[in-house]
């Protein structure tokens, strides 16, 4: 059976990362909190990992409270608060980072994850550094520029070039099932920083719920896909 997840051209063409983005896990029952069906996904989400080859790879998560802060995990057994201030050492494994909505990291071996269901799950790679980032943005986190923030802290953090950068939009809802198209908005706001290589899936969320969990259409009570990202172990080697 093929199992539920896609993959985005635009980074399939490149060497550098694997990535992935779960869709609508068919026989599990998701009228629950966001907590209790997290727990549901989380061995189909698991599966999903091994079979893109990332099964061992420690899960970066962020708390996802539509801020505009993101967190810099610097290095295996040590990250930065969204303040950037040291957190000390501390193990990555299947961590969640509080009081953010993106995560960057140079690091191989690391997977970056987001659980979206309608909000816009971006992925930004620059192949040169390398290094990778993954937002959680929706209406709120668009509005405060949480992407803008992602992409300057690369800049800032690891002297990324927009030029260099792919971005890449996941699936989430738009118009006519939501009042703005914030995924155009993410889009602009990639533009205004030099960033060349935009990539959008143009797909509603809440247009195909056999595919996909929609917050709004099902009203609260759906399922999250996972979007994921993370840097080969071979880079730099």
């Amino acid at each position: 059976m093929q199992l539920p997840f896609e993959q985005f051209p635009a980074l399939s063409a490149i060497g550098t990362c694997r990535h992935v983005f779960t869709q609508r896990i068919p026989g599990i029952l998701v009228s629950h909190d966001k907590g209790e069906v997290l727990t549901r996904l989380d061995a189909a989400h698991r599966e999903i990992r091994n079979a893109i080859g990332v099964g061992d790879w420690p899960l970066l998560t962020a708390q996802q409270i539509h801020s505009n802060k993101i967190a810099v995990a610097d290095e295996v057994g040590s990250a930065l608060r969204p303040d950037r201030e040291p957190r000390g050492a501390a193990s990555l494994s299947g961590r969640e980072f509080p009081g953010c909505d993106g995560l960057i990291t140079s690091q191989p071996g690391i997977a970056l994850g987001i659980y979206v269901a309608d909000c816009c799950a971006v992925y930004l790679i620059d192949l040169q550094t390398p290094v990778i980032g993954l937002v959680h943005s929706g209406k709120r986190g668009t509005a405060t520029g949480v992407v803008s923030n992602a992409i300057g802290q690369m800049i800032d953090r690891f002297g990324s070039d927009p030029e260099n950068m792919i971005v890449q939009l996941s699936p989430c809802i738009r118009p006519p099932h939501y009042e703005i198209d914030f995924a155009a908005e993410i889009a602009r706001q990639c533009r205004a920083l030099g960033v060349k290589q935009i990539h959008d899936s143009g797909i509603c969320t809440a247009c195909d719920l056999g595919r996909y969990y929609s917050y709004r259409a099902e009203k609260g009570k759906t399922g999250r896909m996972l979007a994921l990202i993370g840097l080969n172990p071979t880079i730099g080697n």
